[in-house]
């Protein structure tokens, strides 16, 4: 930045003395006769040009430079941190937003920035230089920009300050359009099922006539800029080239001087006559880098955004069935855990109290909404519990870091994500040092391999976005291997057997007991819980009971109610 301002003063330098030699070759060449004095100055405006042009193109080339560089940077830093931010702060913003924020805000930064260094940095100093050099060549008739510079300046301000809150209207729409287009696109297939294609482009069509009219109603006040400049700029040549000319007759100016006031007046007006462009773009800017500074401070409330922690409350409820001798890596205890997600009206959890031991297979049994997803996921910290205390191998939790907490956590959650790239990328991405005997071997055990074999190409076959050309076992069997290929010390699985049919679900689970780690399985299928040691049996985001199939059988009413539903009162 500071070589390509280096190079925009001495390009502006040069400018603002050519009018000068302008006026000394009308003056003592031209209107003398002095044919010396028109070549001397002549090479002498020649050679300034050249290297007015040649640091244009230095200042350009160091402009885009730096303009790129520090829009790779930000980029970068602002997608790492949106990577490290706690959930209940991540999910103030949709991810429409932050797409938007991260490409086309920081592009809207750059393409300022490169414009700042190319032209906004010259707008003002050839205007205050112009308006120098015209006193300093004729006072009289400088004084015309004296007047007529400083009431432009004022005014361009103000449309800045007018359209800078319509800018930042038109980006908040813009956020709307981008969040209307992608979950449109991802529930294409519905869309079309349901023959909801003419009122989903009704709905694109609104959103997108609101993003017109707001940008409409913006570029409406910046594009009165150079209208309003103009008509002030050729004012104020007319007032010169009057004036000039009553001076020239009285002896008092010379024509070369009027010359070279108007070109500073010309100047002066072409600079300006750009600041509608420049206005429109630096309102754009200022609206963008606020939406920027929004995301940088995700967590200046309060930290990171995690709620402020009492302290352990009094153990409680299920206890692991092994003693409670040291703390092995594995052993998990929730002591009165609550949780609830910002802005929620009841808490998610409520006084969550059980102890799983190391290699202990637990089952989370609950209705839809009971919050058993919830309990899985802040054993990983993906959220931090309201109230209550979680050690994991005898730690609080809090104690860990979560880098090393989360290396030992293997997770699949309830919506399978896939990447783009091969099935061997896709498992890899839980253990990127794997071997493929490891890949394979944890592909095995999560009864995908035979699978895989049947692809065109084996484990290198490509993944479409979001695993589009695979079936919902298949995807939910890859993504229980990618968990697998960490040989985790604590696996969770989050309600991911859900497409898989009970012979491969039967064989899955079997060869998960071949893990030495601890278990929380969610899931809504009486069957696999009776595989658990232990069952937890949550509602309402309270655990209502806990224990093996046969003691829930003669202890809670809501689980008969459950086995009733699925396997017939016999079963009961």
């Amino acid at each position: 930045m500071a070589i390509a301002l280096f190079f925009t003063l001495i390009e502006l330098l040069v400018e603002l003395f050519q009018p000068y030699l302008i006026a000394r070759i009308i003056d003592d060449g031209i209107v003398a006769g002095n044919l010396t004095v028109i070549w001397r100055w002549g090479a002498v405006l020649l050679a300034a040009t050249a290297v007015s042009f040649a640091c244009g193109i230095l200042n350009s080339f160091y402009s885009a430079h730096a303009s790129q560089g520090f829009g790779h940077d930000l980029r970068e830093r602002l997608y790492g941190k949106v990577q490290r931010v706690s959930f209940p702060v991540f999910s103030r913003l949709t991810p429409s937003t932050y797409i938007t924020r991260l490409t086309n805000d920081i592009q809207q930064i750059v393409n300022t920035l490169f414009m700042s260094l190319r032209i906004m940095a010259r707008a003002p100093l050839v205007v205050i230089g112009s308006v120098i050099m015209a006193i300093v060549v004729n006072p009289r008739l400088g004084f015309w920009l004296v007047v007529s510079a400083p009431a432009l300046f004022l005014f361009v301000l103000w449309i800045m300050r007018k359209t800078g809150g319509l800018f930042r209207r038109v980006q908040r729409q813009l956020d709307r359009v981008n969040a209307t287009m992608r979950e449109n696109l991802q529930a294409v297939r519905l869309v079309r099922a349901f023959s909801r294609e003419d009122r989903e482009n009704e709905r694109f069509r609104l959103q997108a006539k609101e993003l017109s009219d707001v940008t409409r109603s913006a570029l409406r006040w910046s594009e009165t800029t150079m209208p309003t400049i103009m008509l002030v700029t050729n004012a104020g040549i007319l007032a010169v080239l009057w004036f000039g000319g009553g001076q020239i007759r009285a002896g008092d100016a010379s024509v070369g001087e009027v010359v070279a006031v108007v070109n500073y007046a010309m100047r002066t007006g072409g600079v300006l006559s750009m600041m509608s462009w420049i206005i429109m773009s630096f309102a754009r800017a200022r609206a963008s880098a606020e939406r920027l500074r929004e995301v940088w401070r995700l967590d200046a409330a309060g930290g990171d955004g995690r709620p402020e922690r009492p302290g352990p409350a009094a153990s409680a409820g299920c206890k692991a069935r092994e003693p409670a001798d040291g703390a092995p890596e594995g052993r998990i205890v929730f002591r009165d855990v609550s949780l609830r997600y910002p802005d929620a009206a009841q808490p998610a959890l409520s006084g969550i109290s059980f102890e799983a031991g190391p290699g202990e297979r637990i089952a989370i049994l609950g209705a839809t909404g009971s919050g058993k997803s919830s309990l899985v996921q802040l054993i990983p910290r993906l959220y931090e519990p309201t109230s209550g205390d979680i050690l994991i191998g005898g730690r609080p939790i809090l104690e860990w870091d979560e880098t090393e907490l989360r290396s030992m956590v293997g997770y699949v959650p309830q919506e399978t994500v896939l990447f783009t790239g091969t099935v061997r990328d896709n498992i890899a991405r839980g253990n990127p040092s794997a071997s493929f005997a490891d890949i394979e071997r944890a592909a095995r055990d999560a009864q995908i391999h035979d699978s895989i074999l049947q692809f065109p190409n084996g484990y290198d076959t490509l993944i479409g976005q979001r695993g589009v050309n695979l079936s919902g076992g298949q995807k939910q069997r890859i993504a229980i291997a990618r968990a697998l290929v960490r040989r985790p010390k604590i696996l969770l699985l989050d309600d991911c057997t859900s497409a898989l049919d009970a012979r491969t679900e039967e064989a899955l689970l079997a060869a998960l007991d071949r893990y030495d780690c601890t278990m929380l399985l969610v899931t809504q299928k009486v069957g696999t819980a009776m595989r658990a040691d232990r069952i937890l049996l949550l509602d309402e985001g309270r655990l209502i009971a806990c224990g093996r199939h046969e003691e829930l059988v003669g202890m809670s009413p809501l689980y008969r109610k459950i086995v009733a539903s699925q396997n017939g009162r016999e079963a009961v």
